[in-house]
């Protein structure tokens, strides 16, 4: 039997799809993911599930739509009872491990992993329950602000990065300890980086890669608050927007070092590849990178996520596999739900074990070998978090996309002849049929009303709850990493001499018996 793949899965954090080269950005240096890139297949119409952190990251893991799962916003219990592929890779027969950001909010911080090398940068507990009972003003509870822009630029050192220098130094110890420990399985390591999620600071070394002069202006220029829909006024307010006037300076900073942390972010992506190298395993590796969500850096006037448009809900997706076709490009509408089934085909060539669960994703392992004629070419967007009060719905049908949210008009957007959504089709007689189509599919197959009634019921849950964990003795659920140094490096008690002890630990494998024989007097 062909031994099956190892599977390295890069996540980024707030990366838009659009300052990438494989869609077309001429300025942004990222060698070592235009490689990726090149070696696979490209998915060009690619979105989150949810333009917010921990509610994209467990409908991707889980195959299941954010409202099916309960995983309405950042501070929203990922079940432990909801299968993920980390848990049906490790029923294969995978070594699983991760390294990184996952925002796993409640008790279990593994969700099938077997090994978790870093700790989060995000809290695990309901303190960040958006709570749609407050609509005076919109109601952060993360308290996002426009300081992450008008504060951009250099840096020495961020909790970013400290966070993210880690996250790639425990990914590369763990795929060197993976190749010396002796264990044949195949491995599944998925290392999550927060780059280049706000603040925009970043080192020299970064932002040297780039003159001012080559910065992009935003293509959609800045939109007044009295134009602009309902959502995105609320949103304007929900981030405080009219706390800072932001100058040309400003936008030209912030895009400066956002530029810079994607380069920062590629160098991370440089150490694995070059580790799976080292280990002599990259030919049969399958190679995942995409990223939660998108971030509008400045177009529209809009900044970060939380939204319904282009930069926010696209995401990158790269998918590169042993035996799959170089150069691919991949048209069609498709999401991270869909890796979970796209990840078992791949470990199983083509056959994978039956789902215990339901799953609204499907494989995209067909397009990295042509086309899929079966495709259904669709892609639902959810958001039910702050900036709204009721359930939103984002569904991409071919070339359309259309935004619902109850008490907001329509939007319907034609986006290949209008691909910066600035002709809202909802407007237009000629396209009434259409919108009520559309209309009429969101709310018979996603049932707004009866998503709106379970929100509604897991913020009051959840807010007291904190309310009351805070009382009194709190127990976190953040995860502790826990190292046992008794067994690390050269100890007393090791059982073999130090000689041998150096000699286990060095790669490639150097056998230890001989130097283990004592002389013979």
């Amino acid at each position: 039997m062909t031994k099956r793949p190892n599977i390295l899965f890069i996540q980024a954090d707030q990366l838009a799809a659009s300052v990438l080269a494989a869609y077309g950005n001429k300025v942004v240096k990222t060698p070592n993911l235009d490689r990726i890139a090149a070696q696979g297949a490209v998915f060009e119409n690619a979105y989150t599930p949810n333009p917010i952190c921990a509610s994209s990251r467990f409908a991707m893991m889980s195959g299941q739509y954010s409202s099916r799962i309960g995983a309405f916003d950042n501070a929203s219990e990922f079940p432990a009872a909801v299968p993920t592929f980390a848990h049906y890779l490790r029923s294969l027969g995978y070594a699983t491990c991760l390294s990184g950001k996952m925002h796993f909010v409640g008790p279990d911080q593994l969700h099938g992993f077997e090994e978790r090398v870093t700790t989060d940068i995000y809290p695990a507990d309901f303190g960040w329950t958006a709570d749609w009972e407050k609509k005076v003003e919109p109601y952060a509870p993360s308290q996002m602000s426009m300081r992450g822009v008008v504060e951009s630029g250099l840096c020495v050192r961020s909790l970013q990065m400290d966070y993210d220098d880690d996250v790639a130094n425990q990914s590369v110890q763990w795929l060197f300890d993976h190749a010396r420990r002796g264990d044949d399985r195949p491995f599944f390591l998925l290392s999550s980086f927060t780059h280049p999620h706000n603040p925009f600071t970043i080192s020299k070394e970064f932002w040297d890669l780039y003159d001012d002069a080559d910065i992009e202006m935003p293509t959609v220029p800045f939109i007044p608050l009295e134009a602009r829909d309902p959502w995105s006024q609320r949103y304007y307010k929900l981030i405080r927007q009219d706390e800072h006037i932001v100058t040309d300076a400003h936008i030209r900073s912030a895009r400066h070092a956002y530029y810079g942390m994607v380069s920062y972010l590629d160098s991370k992506v440089g150490m694995l590849l070059d580790t799976l190298e080292k280990t002599g395993v990259i030919d049969n590796t399958v190679i995942v990178f995409t990223a939660d969500h998108g971030d509008m850096i400045g177009e529209r006037g809009m900044w970060y996520k939380f939204n319904p448009y282009q930069n926010s809900i696209r995401v990158p997706l790269f998918i590169s596999a042993p035996g799959a076709r170089a150069r691919q490009r991949v048209g069609a509408n498709c999401g991270l739900v869909d890796l979970l089934p796209t990840l078992l085909d791949l470990a199983t060539d083509g056959n994978p074990p039956e789902l215990v669960d339901h799953c609204d994703g499907h494989s995209l392992a067909g397009w990295l070998h042509g086309t899929d004629e079966s495709w259904t070419d669709e892609a639902l967007i959810e958001f039910t978090s702050e900036g709204v009060y009721s359930p939103a719905f984002i569904l991409r049908k071919g070339k359309y996309k259309y935004v619902y949210c109850e008490g907001d008009p329509g939007m319907l957007f034609d986006m290949q002849s209008d691909p910066h959504e600035l002709r809202n089709l909802c407007r237009e007689a000629a396209f009434s049929d259409l919108s009520a189509q559309f209309v009429t599919e969101i709310e018979t197959r996603f049932k707004p009303s009866k998503v709106k009634r379970h929100v509604l019921a897991s913020q009051r849950r959840r807010l007291f709850l904190h309310s009351t964990l805070l009382k009194g003795i709190h127990t976190p659920w953040d995860f502790q990493v826990r190292k046992d140094g008794s067994k690390q490096y050269v100890r007393s008690s090791a059982t073999t001499s130090t000689t041998a002890t150096k000699a286990k630990a060095r790669f490639p494998f150097v056998p230890s018996a001989p130097l283990d024989t004592p002389r013979k007097s």
